[in-house]
């Protein structure tokens, strides 16, 4: 029965887009995951692809997938770097880890123009500018 399922549910795990640096022509742009807990996570899976339309045609990006065997307590791993071209599209990060022997999974999406500079805040951890989706 459903209540004999184990409530895993994802909390104090967050997936960030932070602006790494900019010069005159482009900025340059990293997406991490923060790890806010007060335990390791281990056996971190992280699946991502962008979805969406642009000029009225339906865009996929490739489904990229990244495996990380542990992130520290209060640490955080790099993902992957982000290209400003798919900030129109939905960008979304599926995120499964485990805690001992129990797993959690969560799903993160940037909705298109949602990484914006009026949203910006300073990651906690990475201590840059960036979005961040607890």
């Amino acid at each position: 029965m459903i209540k004999d399922l184990p409530d895993n549910t994802v909390k104090d795990v967050a997936v960030a887009v932070a602006l790494e640096g900019e010069n005159i022509r482009d900025k340059t742009w990293y997406v991490y995951l923060i790890n806010l807990k007060n335990e390791p996570i281990e056996n971190v899976l992280i699946t991502s692809k962008g979805y969406g339309e642009k000029d009225g045609e339906q865009v996929k990006t490739s489904t990229l997938r990244h495996m990380f065997p542990k992130v520290n307590e209060g640490g955080f791993v790099l993902i992957e770097p982000i290209d400003e071209a798919t900030f129109g599209l939905s960008n979304e990060y599926w995120l499964s880890y485990y805690i001992g022997k129990d797993i959690y999974d969560k799903k993160f999406i940037f909705l298109p123009e949602s990484i914006v500079e009026s949203n910006f805040i300073k990651l906690p951890v990475v201590n840059k500018p960036g979005v961040m989706i607890r």
